[in-house]
């Protein structure tokens, strides 16, 4: 990137930033109008924000989609630990990709994600989520971003993927990039507020590299909210 676009990049990370610090702070005690800010805040990002993931040609019209806010699908799940193993590596059967290699602190398992462009990126699960649908407990990986600049990352497929949102599933959680909801009320877990799901930027532009969610978070049911790829 030239200079004026490592800047450009630098405040738009801090513009991401501050709308989930008032995110958080507002969902404590009005979680829809924290959700209206941040799908206000991003759709004037995405529409006018030099580094944002549509293309250029694009920006002028794009408009951002969403099903109405569901109360009932801001959730909070329980992290269960996984145990520190050895230098084990899971991957998907098309990443060709060579395994990265596992710090010798003996922490979670380390895995090969696909990424959208090819290849695939390095990604250390900590643990699984336990979360309360209505209609029944599912579970989900719970992983760190092993480069980049680390992170919670909390990818997720359900069944409006291809149709209503992007085919290879949403993002909850990438605090690599500060989207994070927050810590629960109970110990060890974590705000799931679905509402807040969110397409990868590969969505918008094939350009774009993005890890995507593998085959332990793919959802049995429909996850009818956060943002949707058309009305």
């Amino acid at each position: 990137m030239t200079p004026r676009e490592t800047l450009e990049l630098a405040e738009w990370r801090r513009r991401i930033a501050d709308l989930y610090a008032r995110v958080r702070k507002v969902a404590t005690h009005d979680p829809e109008a924290a959700w209206e800010d941040w799908r206000a805040t991003r759709e004037t990002l995405f529409r006018e924000h030099p580094q944002s993931p549509v293309p250029a040609e694009a920006r002028g019209a794009f408009r951002a989609w969403h099903w109405p806010y569901d109360p009932a699908l801001r959730l909070e799940g329980v992290v269960q630990p996984d145990a520190p193993t050895e230098t084990d590596v899971m991957a998907e059967p098309d990443v060709t990709a060579g395994p990265a290699s596992v710090a010798a602190s003996l922490r979670g398992l380390a895995m090969l994600v696909p990424i959208s462009t090819g290849g695939g990126e390095s990604l250390e699960r900590i643990g699984t989520i336990r979360v309360p649908f209505a209609s029944g407990e599912r579970r989900l990986g719970l992983y760190w971003m092993s480069g980049y600049t680390g992170g919670l990352f909390l990818p997720f497929r359900d069944a409006t993927n291809g149709n209503e949102t992007y085919g290879a599933g949403r993002y909850l959680l990438d605090a690599a990039k500060s989207a994070d909801l927050g810590p629960g009320r109970a110990p060890g877990s974590l705000v799931l507020d679905f509402n807040f799901a969110f397409q990868p930027s590969c969505a918008f532009d094939p350009k774009w590299a993005c890890p995507l969610a593998p085959p332990e978070n793919r959802l049995d049911l429909r996850i009818e909210a956060g943002e949707r790829l058309a009305a």
